[in-house]
């Protein structure tokens, strides 16, 4: 396979240079001609043409030499009847820009005569020759830009990734909010339990730390007077890669002053709907992690402590950790790390999320699972917090957010502790935030969700779902001998 991709580039090489001994340049700058998308030359019947894109599939036919061209809009059929001096310097991989009337083949092959083309691009290397049509999950990850052109269901894949964020946009926009860029380097990472990337910056020669969420500004942007507004953008938790989990995302998180959480399940319940409709047209019904997830019913409620009553016989908000224990065991759940109560009772929640189809709400958890959220003026062992679950997982997480500055130092100060103990997990003490509070923030209503509910709406992995995953660095031997690389 390398001797095969070497002698290739080599002879492209050579024409290559053939071509500028000729007077023509194989890398211009534009092509000279006005021209049209291939979708829209493909209704034009009878009329001359000039469309552009990249040649692909070359084939001799009594003749006469067939072959199609691609731009992003779609394909069409080319027929070169005369060939010039330059058309033997032709490859499959090339761009060119073709002029020519529309046809119709005697087999019904909408095509385009070629009176004349120009090279916009020559290829060196062959597009799939020796790759399997790149079949290789790693050479598919390396390579994505020749993935997405092999494989066009994975760059129409890309396509509906752009739309996801784009209907977010679009359905904020609707709903009156605001979107505002904020930091990406902060002083202190907030907002989540994740473990930071952390870099430095010269000009003031101080560590910065890539953010791991986006609240901690977005709630200051609260209190400077915003009421609704939100970001999306990426997000970096120095943490392991696996199908559901990249170290860097796209993520988004919103924040709506004098709403609370009641507010929060209805607006999140319409975003999924809007964006459904936005990306998928008229789908409902999603197959994803072998659940088939119908998103035109009503959300179901299911309230944390009745949940595990109904499959443990446990009451969570008095919890006695020897029945969490025993209950764990008896259903030879796995569990790792210290089981204290929050842990075990998250075990025992984990078991049975892995049953539930939704779309749902997990409702009501307590406040041991959630010890910087708002507690119910109703219950105060439970807090003000909901998580859409779908397909078996948590898909987001929304709350009433804390906006009493005195209960909120108390708060970070206990995860301060628990940071110096050997937490990384734990979050910091953020004391500029708190005095953000001090000079008054309403109550506001956070939510946030990333592109893994994109991911999951696609049923593929993590790394399918992104166009460049994170791979560790590597240059392949044929690449090293070429460039002349150690």
């Amino acid at each position: 396979m390398a001797q095969a991709i070497e002698e290739i580039r080599k002879l492209r090489i050579e024409k290559l240079e053939k071509l500028r001994k000729l007077g023509v340049d194989p890398y211009p700058a534009k092509f000279s001609k006005p021209f049209i998308a291939i979708t829209s030359a493909r209704e034009k019947m009878e009329q001359e043409v000039s469309v552009v894109g990249r040649l692909w599939a070359i084939r001799e036919h009594g003749g006469i030499v067939f072959a199609d061209l691609k731009d992003q809009s779609g394909k069409i059929q080319l027929l070169f009847r005369s060939k010039n001096e330059t058309f033997s310097l032709l490859d499959s991989g090339d761009f060119l820009g073709v002029t020519g009337k529309i046809t119709k083949t005697q087999s019904g092959e909408i095509t385009v005569e070629v009176a004349d083309f120009e090279f916009l691009g020559k290829s060196l290397r062959p597009m799939a020759s020796g790759w399997d049509g790149l079949k290789d999950t790693e050479i598919r990850y390396r390579r994505r830009y020749l993935d997405m052109n092999i494989n066009p269901e994975v760059r129409e894949r890309f396509v509906r990734r752009s739309k996801f964020w784009e209907a977010h946009r679009e359905f904020f926009k609707q709903k009156g909010f605001v979107e505002i860029n904020i930091p990406v380097l902060e002083h202190i990472p907030g907002g989540g339990d994740a473990k930071p990337f952390v870099t430095h910056m010269d000009a003031i020669d101080e560590d910065f730390y890539l953010r791991i969420s986006q609240e901690l500004y977005l709630k200051r942007l609260i209190g400077g007077g915003f009421e609704k507004v939100y970001e999306i953008g990426p997000r970096f938790r120095n943490e392991g890669l696996s199908d559901e989990h990249l170290p860097e995302h796209i993520a988004m998180e919103f924040y709506w002053a004098y709403a609370d959480w009641q507010d929060g399940m209805k607006f999140i319940e319409e975003l999924y709907k809007y964006i459904i409709e936005y990306v998928y047209g008229d789908k409902k019904v999603f197959k994803i992690r072998d659940f088939d997830v119908d998103f035109s019913k009503k959300w179901e409620i299911i309230d944390f402590s009745e949940i595990i009553k109904k499959h443990y016989d446990i009451d969570v908000l008095n919890p006695d950790l020897a029945k969490l224990k025993e209950a764990i065991n008896k259903n030879k759940i796995k569990s790792s790390g210290t089981l204290n109560i929050p842990r075990a009772v998250d075990t025992l929640w984990k078991e049975i999320r892995k049953t539930i189809s939704g779309p749902a709400f997990l409702v009501n958890h307590p406040k041991y699972l959630s010890p910087l959220q708002k507690p119910s003026l109703e219950n105060p062992d439970i807090v003000e917090r909901f998580q859409p679950i779908i397909a078996g997982s948590e898909l987001g997480n929304g709350w009433s957010e804390v906006n009493d500055p005195l209960d909120q130092f108390a708060r970070f100060s206990e995860q301060q502790k628990l940071r110096d103990a050997g937490d990384q997990e734990a979050q910091w003490l953020d004391v500029d935030y708190v005095e953000m509070l001090e000079y008054g923030m309403p109550p506001t209503f956070g939510y946030g969700h990333s592109e893994r509910t994109f991911w999951f709406l696609e049923d593929v992995t993590a790394r399918e779902g992104v166009p460049f995953p994170q791979l560790r660095f590597g240059i392949d031997e044929t690449s090293k001998k070429i460039y002349g690389l150690k």
